[in-house]
Protein backbone atom coordinates (compact mmCIF):
# COMPACT_ATOMS: atom_id res chain seq x y z
CA UNK A 1 0.00 0.00 0.00
CA UNK A 2 1.48 3.54 -1.10
CA UNK A 3 0.24 6.42 1.08
CA UNK A 4 0.51 10.44 0.16
CA UNK A 5 -0.68 13.27 1.79
CA UNK A 6 -2.21 15.71 -0.50
CA UNK A 7 -1.91 19.49 0.77
CA UNK A 8 -4.77 21.92 -1.40
CA UNK A 9 -5.00 25.35 -2.02
CA UNK A 10 -8.55 26.17 -3.15
CA UNK A 11 -10.71 28.70 -4.37
CA UNK A 12 -12.51 30.28 -1.13
CA UNK A 13 -16.03 29.71 -2.64
CA UNK A 14 -15.21 25.77 -4.03
CA UNK A 15 -13.68 24.09 -0.52
CA UNK A 16 -16.83 22.64 0.71
CA UNK A 17 -17.80 21.29 -2.94
CA UNK A 18 -14.08 20.41 -3.53
CA UNK A 19 -13.77 18.85 -0.50
CA UNK A 20 -17.14 16.52 -1.34
CA UNK A 21 -15.35 16.00 -4.48
CA UNK A 22 -12.17 14.42 -3.66
CA UNK A 23 -14.00 12.11 -0.57
CA UNK A 24 -15.80 10.56 -3.87
CA UNK A 25 -12.70 9.63 -5.70
CA UNK A 26 -11.25 5.95 -5.67
CA UNK A 27 -8.29 6.37 -3.85
CA UNK A 28 -9.11 9.24 -1.79
CA UNK A 29 -9.60 8.21 1.56
CA UNK A 30 -10.15 11.39 3.50
CA UNK A 31 -10.64 14.65 2.93
CA UNK A 32 -9.64 17.60 5.88
CA UNK A 33 -10.60 20.71 6.05
CA UNK A 34 -7.95 23.02 7.57
CA UNK A 35 -6.85 26.20 8.88
CA UNK A 36 -3.07 27.35 7.74
CA UNK A 37 -2.10 28.31 4.39
CA UNK A 38 -3.67 25.02 3.05
CA UNK A 39 -7.38 24.41 2.73
CA UNK A 40 -7.88 20.96 2.52
CA UNK A 41 -5.91 17.80 3.03
CA UNK A 42 -6.54 14.55 0.85
CA UNK A 43 -4.97 11.16 1.89
CA UNK A 44 -4.70 9.24 -1.16
CA UNK A 45 -4.44 5.30 -0.52
CA UNK A 46 -3.46 3.00 -3.74
CA UNK A 47 -1.59 -0.23 -4.18
CA UNK A 48 1.22 1.47 -6.24
CA UNK A 49 3.38 4.29 -7.29
CA UNK A 50 1.95 4.55 -10.88
CA UNK A 51 -1.75 4.81 -9.07
CA UNK A 52 -0.46 7.84 -7.17
CA UNK A 53 -0.23 9.28 -10.74
CA UNK A 54 -3.78 8.19 -11.66
CA UNK A 55 -5.53 9.51 -8.92
CA UNK A 56 -3.20 12.91 -8.40
CA UNK A 57 -2.25 14.19 -11.64
CA UNK A 58 -5.13 12.36 -13.42
CA UNK A 59 -8.02 13.28 -11.22
CA UNK A 60 -7.42 15.16 -8.16
CA UNK A 61 -5.57 17.99 -9.83
CA UNK A 62 -7.90 18.59 -12.39
CA UNK A 63 -10.55 19.12 -10.25
CA UNK A 64 -11.96 23.24 -10.85
CA UNK A 65 -11.68 25.03 -7.68
CA UNK A 66 -7.69 23.69 -7.25
CA UNK A 67 -5.22 26.81 -7.03
CA UNK A 68 -2.35 24.96 -6.08
CA UNK A 69 -1.24 21.55 -4.18
CA UNK A 70 1.93 19.82 -2.89
CA UNK A 71 2.20 15.75 -3.09
CA UNK A 72 4.19 14.32 0.27
CA UNK A 73 4.81 10.23 -0.42
CA UNK A 74 4.90 8.62 2.88
CA UNK A 75 7.70 6.17 2.92
CA UNK A 76 6.37 4.55 6.20
CA UNK A 77 2.93 4.87 8.19
CA UNK A 78 2.69 4.71 11.38
CA UNK A 79 -0.42 4.73 13.30
CA UNK A 80 -2.05 3.52 16.31
CA UNK A 81 -3.54 0.93 15.30
CA UNK A 82 -1.02 -0.60 13.68
CA UNK A 83 0.74 -0.85 16.62
CA UNK A 84 -1.58 -2.28 18.21
CA UNK A 85 -1.48 -4.85 15.84
CA UNK A 86 2.33 -5.72 16.25
CA UNK A 87 1.61 -5.83 20.07
CA UNK A 88 -1.29 -8.22 20.25
CA UNK A 89 0.01 -11.59 19.67
CA UNK A 90 -1.82 -13.69 20.98
CA UNK A 91 0.51 -13.96 23.91
CA UNK A 92 -1.88 -13.08 27.31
Amino acid sequence: MVTAVVLIKAATDKVTDLAEQLAELDGVSEVFSVAGQYDLVALVRVRENEDLARVISDRVRKLPGINGSETLIAFKVYSKQDLEAGFALGLD
